[in-house]
Parts: structure tokens; C-alpha cells; sequence
């Protein structure tokens, strides 16, 4: 997808995530009964993924905190230095408040959170303003499995345990009174470099969505034995689906407008593409079922 890169640092149920997963999942209303009180706001943060060509990838996700801009006008703020921010440097004013957000700590299989997935990261009551940045504190325990091997992913030389994501401060949805939220959607593709002698490095590319205002695009691919990877573009945004077994994929997070779907098929089967696929007024658009041919 179109994408923030970032150094460091899923509509249905998944049938099985790893059991912190399931732990977030399950207590997603928990804490969240009541307006929050004068001066603050109730944040969510969902984490869904851009899949990749790997049979897991397992973040270890110790602790999520955000940068909460609350001056009344976060603009002041643009030029900061937001790098330094980042990794708990000094602050340029007190306006700028760092926020701990409530997260079930564990191992999350990012490649479970995908067609039209996701699982609520973090919610909590934070002090109110434009959140602008958000850090996902990681800890040694994140790896990839390949070809059923699993290899731990490692961190570039002197980058920092975490994935940092800078805002501009207007990104979240606010769907009732005091309360936001916000989709991160983690490329795995684009995230994981492999490097020789089965090395992972972790380069995190991750973009903001919200589901409302946001259009998708939805079907299925048969036969399974193409191995399908689907990718959709246009000039000035780009996504891709591995469905699932079933052949079922759902892209979402896209842009009103007029996009390329195009099909990548192996084992012999020929390639395939869809063009003028419109979204409009972020709906959803289904393509039904792609025959592949040899």
C-alpha cells in the first residue's frame, strides 16, 4: 500500500490468533463503557497487515504510547523535530504530553490480521488534543517462519526497539462523543528484508486508515494451485491480497477512485487483469469469482 516508512522500528473473526490476540480481541469494549471525562479523549488504535510471501510473521509488541499535541493548534507543531520526539528526546514545549495506552503485551502473527481482518492494539482514556505520533515499544521475541523455518528478525544497526509512526494530527475518526480511532495497516512485504544467509531485518512500512471513509475491493481467485497474489494501483496509490484458502481476499484503506486490479498467477497459470475498477463514496466493490487459466 502507500505507505510511511519508518525506521524503528483485521468484517470477519480470525479463526486463530495467537492468544494475546485473542486476549485484545475479546476485551475490545473493556474500559470503554463511559464518556471519557472533561479534558480527555478515548482513543483505539486497530492493527491490520498488507500480507506478505511468509508463513507467519510474530511481532513481540511490549507497549504502544502516543505524543498528544494539546495546544489548541497542533500546526505550530509541524516543524518539530519529530525523529528526536520519537525516541524520548526533549520536547520543544510542555504541550507536547507523552500518553501510555492500555495493550495486551505478547506475540501478534500480523499475517492473521489480513482480508478485511483486524484486532484492536490499544484503547485508553488519554488527555485530550491532536495525537502526532504513536510508538510501538518492541521486545526480542519477534521473528518470521519461511518455508516452515523460523528465523528471528532482527533490528537495523543502532535503530531503536520500536516502530514509530508520525501523525499530522487530523488521521483519527471521531465516531461518537470524546472517542477516536485509527487503523494501522502493516506491510509485510515491504517491511521484512531478507538478506543473505537467512537474515530478517525489520524496516516497518505502515500507513493510517479509517474504515469509514476508506473504499475496498473484494472477491475471490480460484484455483487455489495459482498461488494468486493480488495487486491494485492507480497513480497514486497501490495494495495487494493473498487470499485465503477458500481463494477469498479484501483489500481495504483505498481512496475514491478508479484503480487496476491485477492478478499474479505461478505454476503455469497465466496472469490477469481488471481495469477501471471505480470506488466511490468509500464502498465496496466485489469482483466476485477470478478464473485463472493455464
Amino acid at each position: 500500500m502507500k505507505s510511511k516508512h519508518l525506521f524503528m522500528g483485521v468484517v470477519i473473526a480470525a479463526t486463530t490468533l495467537t492468544t494475546s490476540m485473542l486476549l485484545v480481541a475479546c476485551s475490545k469494549n473493556n474500559n470503554t463503557d463511559e464518556l471519557a471525562a472533561s479534558g480527555t479523549q478515548n482513543v483505539s488504535l486497530y492493527l491490520t497487515d498488507g500480507p506478505g510471501r511468509y508463513d507467519k510473521v510474530v511481532l513481540d509488541i511490549k507497549s504502544v504510547e502516543v505524543v498528544v499535541d494539546t495546544s489548541k493548534d497542533t500546526r505550530k507543531h509541524d516543524h518539530s523535530n519529530w525523529d528526536t520526539i520519537g525516541k524520548h528526546g526533549p520536547k520543544p514545549d510542555s504541550a507536547l504530553v507523552w500518553q501510555s495506552l492500555q495493550v495486551q503485551a505478547g506475540l501478534y502473527d500480523v499475517l492473521q490480521l489480513r482480508n478485511g481482518i483486524d484486532t484492536l492494539l490499544a484503547s485508553s482514556s488519554i488527555v485530550a488534543g491532536s495525537v502526532r505520533l504513536i510508538r510501538i515499544n518492541l521486545g526480542n521475541n519477534s521473528s518470521v517462519t519461511k518455508d516452515s523455518v523460523t528465523y528471528p528478525i532482527t533490528l537495523p544497526t543502532n535503530a531503536d526497539a520500536a516502530i514509530v509512526l508520525k501523525l499530522k494530527g487530523n488521521e483519527f475518526e471521531q465516531y461518537a462523543q470524546k472517542r477516536h480511532r485509527l487503523w494501522l495497516d502493516f506491510d509485510v512485504q515491504r517491511s521484512i528484508i531478507e538478506l543473505p544467509n537467512q537474515v530478517f531485518v525489520l524496516r516497518p512500512f505502515l500507513k493510517t486508515f479509517v474504515a469509514s471513509a476508506t473504499g475496498s475491493i473484494s472477491g475471490s481467485v480460484a484455483p487455489r494451485e495459482a498461488r494468486p497474489v493480488i495487486s491494485v494501483f492507480n497513480s497514486s496509490d497501490s495494495a495487494y491480497a493473498i487470499p485465503q484458502q477458500g481463494g477469498m481476499f479484501k483489500i481495504r484503506g483505498l481512496k475514491d477512485g478508479t484503480y487496476q486490479v491485477h492478478v499474479f498467477a505461478t505454476n503455469g497459470f497465466k496472469d490477469t487483469t481488471i481495469n477501471n475498477v471505480v470506488i466511490s463514496n468509500a464502498g465496496n466493490v466485489n469482483l466476485n469469482r477470478i478464473e485463472l487459466h493455464k
